[in-house]
């Protein structure tokens, strides 16, 4: 056997060597109250009990505060101006279309996977959603036997050349779960455990779904529930001698009015009115092929304006009730780390508990059964960053980030 590295380098970034077994948890969706309502209920002993050992700290996810940019960050340990991935969907200027920004080609950057596959190290990454799992898993060498990436939701369609496993599903003896249910994220933890009794991984990425979250708020049954079911997983994974560390992608705030309904502003609306139809362009970057549980409504949106009054209708944008940031594109690219050529003209934040659409004939919210709860902004912006080991050498005065996690597990933990 090789001899391993003390330390491997990616994306100016150096991450030393592992000498335990690492796991890193993206629980989507959790704002840090879920998991302090839940110790706090009583439903979350083991991680009551390796955070007062560990580490309970805080961290800021990126903006916009979405699934994709924020996955990418934590596993390239880098912001979307380098990665490239600023949101679930942009519009390609280039070739004049709006498309999902889920493809590996739209990565800048390899992941810190890729870096310690061509070391040696083994490595898994489970996924809820295949939107993310070709990106996760974007250039490991399946044919070495040291890699595994796959979903939960296609499970069952896994074979060896390109996700190193044949049919997760039936490996698992678990059934394909419903992508609207807590069951899609149990498959990730339930495959994580086997995976570290079998594969015996160097280091493991697990990323939920935040049906839950969405749905229901902290504190509650069936919020829970779920955090109970990982607590559980959690311990399994401590009892294999997993350093852990857990992060999410961004928190959930509602974003309704006292009556129950979506609080929106239909961005392409207002500039309909304001410009004349077929001026501007809103993108919506929450977009992705599962709207049940948002219905396409976030807090963060750009738009592509005319160059002649831009800066106009920017100030009144920001003027606008319930916007809480509406800055051009070279402002707002630097304020928020994103790269200017896969960003509009104007980029806005909405308030805590507004969402922002396109047209309100555009959106179909009859699936929402629930009070809206969204995410995508400033407000969603702290997150848990917690491992099970206490961690040495963070000095007070440092800003944490969510995709700090990986630094925090492999060269802090104690």
């Amino acid at each position: 056997m090789s001899e391993k590295p003390a330390s491997v380098s990616v994306n100016g970034r150096d991450y030393k060597w592992p000498s335990r077994p690492v796991c890193v948890v993206c629980i989507d969706g959790s704002e840090p109250a879920y998991i302090e309502k839940a110790i706090e209920m009583g439903v979350m002993p083991y991680m009551k009990e390796a955070l007062a050992k560990g580490a309970d700290l805080r961290a800021d996810c990126v903006i916009p505060s979405f699934t994709n940019p924020n996955n990418m960050s934590i596993v390239t340990g880098q912001p979307p101006k380098v990665h490239g991935i600023c949101g679930n969907y942009f519009y390609d200027m280039e070739n004049d279309t709006e498309v999902m920004m889920n493809e590996p080609r739209f990565l800048r950057v390899p992941t810190i996977f890729k870096a310690f596959q061509d070391e040696g190290a083994k490595i898994a990454v489970v996924t809820a959603k295949d939107k993310l799992r070709r990106m996760l898993g974007h250039e490991l060498d399946f044919s070495k036997g040291t890699a595994i990436s796959f979903s939960s939701e296609k499970s069952n369609e896994t074979n060896m050349a390109e996700h190193g496993i044949e049919n997760a599903s039936e490996w698992l003896g678990r059934e394909v779960p419903s992508v609207y249910s807590a069951e899609l994220s149990e498959f990730i933890f339930a495959a994580g455990v086997k995976l570290a009794d079998e594969f015996k991984p160097d280091l493991m990425y697990l990323s939920t779904t935040d049906y839950i979250q969405h749905k229901h708020a902290p504190g509650t049954p069936v919020a829970n529930e779920f955090y109970a079911m990982l607590d559980k997983y959690m311990a399994q994974l401590d009892e294999r001698g997993f350093v852990i560390g857990m992060t999410a992608d961004h928190g959930m705030k509602p974003k309704h009015t006292g009556e129950g309904e979506p609080d929106v502003i239909f961005l392409q609306d207002v500039l309909d009115e304001w410009l004349g139809k077929g001026q501007s362009r809103v993108i919506l970057p929450i977009t992705d092929p599962y709207v049940v549980h948002h219905g396409a409504l976030g807090s963060f949106a750009t738009a592509y304006l005319p160059e002649e009054g831009r800066e106009e209708i920017i100030a009144k944008l920001a003027a606008m009730d319930g916007m809480m940031v509406a800055l051009n594109r070279e402002e707002g690219c630097a304020k928020f780390e994103l790269p200017e050529d896969r960003t509009g003209d104007v980029i806005l934040v909405s308030d805590t508990n507004k969402v922002l659409g396109t047209s309100a004939d555009r959106h179909d919210l009859s699936a929402l059964k629930e009070p809206l709860r969204s995410h995508g902004g400033i407000s969603e912006q702290q997150v848990p960053l917690l491992c099970n080991k206490a961690v040495e050498g963070i000095t007070a005065d440092r800003r944490l980030r969510n995709f700090d996690v990986f630094d925090v597990a492999l060269n802090h933990a104690s």
